[in-house]
């Protein structure tokens, strides 16, 4: 039976066809590695909650706060992207803090009592990173005047883009993305500051699949990031790179969180 694939995490609709093509080379390159059933298309339109908890799935790309939290008994990390965005590193990533262009705040202390819109309570670069970036900055466990629960990035930049938010935590790959192919949407906001450092978004597989497997899975990814034949489509995508990764190295997540919990502040608020 054709198993099933996503990569959600970076599937702008001005992106979309391009995610179609690099899908089909790793396809092709998983398939030449001897994985069986690779599908030919990706998964669209249900959840990705859904989708990570499939008994089809084959490979996805999923956010490290999912791996490590809700979905750690779903999903374990078979590689790292790294990408050709600001804030990015080796295989790790940053959140830009989003204000209005005219706002006069200089660091993030003088947003206290401010409105944040964020994309979700399970996102590491909307959530997580802003959490413990004002942790030490709480006061009885709260620092905003008003928390947003926005359902997306681009909602969380248009909210501060038209002045319904004061600041909110984007993912430095889709700030960069949104601002190649879609700049009319950072017209009028900048970034005020950017998040401590964490593990870029892995791609992943079904937790429980075998070693061989996750092993062809590794070998097909990686040389679909070395092909030399599809350099257009990883540059449209802002892909420079593939490494092996394992779920210990999401751990660093985990301790993000920890950290903020200690310092009395569990929740974004």
């Amino acid at each position: 039976m054709t198993k099933i694939a996503s990569l959600t995490m970076y599937d702008l609709p001005e992106v979309q066809a391009a995610t179609d093509a690099w899908w089909m080379v790793i396809a092709t390159h998983l398939s030449a590695a001897g994985v069986r059933d690779v599908p030919s298309v990706l998964t669209r339109g249900r959840s990705v909650h859904e989708l990570w908890r499939d008994p089809g799935l084959l490979l996805t790309q999923t956010c490290g706060y999912p791996l490590t939290h809700e979905h750690a008994d779903d999903l374990t990390a078979v590689a790292v992207p790294s990408y050709a965005a600001e804030g990015c590193g080796d295989g790790t990533y940053r959140s830009g803090f989003v204000v209005r262009s005219g706002d006069p705040a200089t660091t993030l202390a003088d947003l206290r009592g401010r409105r944040v819109a964020a994309n979700g309570a399970d996102s590491q670069s909307g959530c997580s990173a802003l959490r413990a970036a004002v942790a030490p900055l709480a006061r009885a466990g709260r620092f905003f005047g008003e928390v947003q629960w926005s359902g997306g990035h681009r909602f969380s930049l248009a909210a501060v883009r038209e002045g319904r938010a004061d600041v909110a935590a984007i993912d430095g790959v889709t700030l960069a993305l949104i601002g190649a192919h879609a700049p009319a949407e950072m017209h009028g906001v900048r970034i005020l500051d950017w998040s401590a450092e964490a593990p870029a978004l892995p791609y992943a597989t079904r937790r429980g699949t075998t070693s061989d497997l996750i092993d062809r899975l590794r070998d097909g990814v990686l040389a679909a990031a070395r092909d030399p034949g599809a350099a257009t489509v990883r540059d449209t995508l802002l892909l420079r790179g593939m490494d092996v990764i394992d779920d210990a190295a999401y751990t660093a997540i985990v301790t993000m969180r920890e950290t903020a919990e200690r310092l009395g502040y569990p929740v974004l608020a």
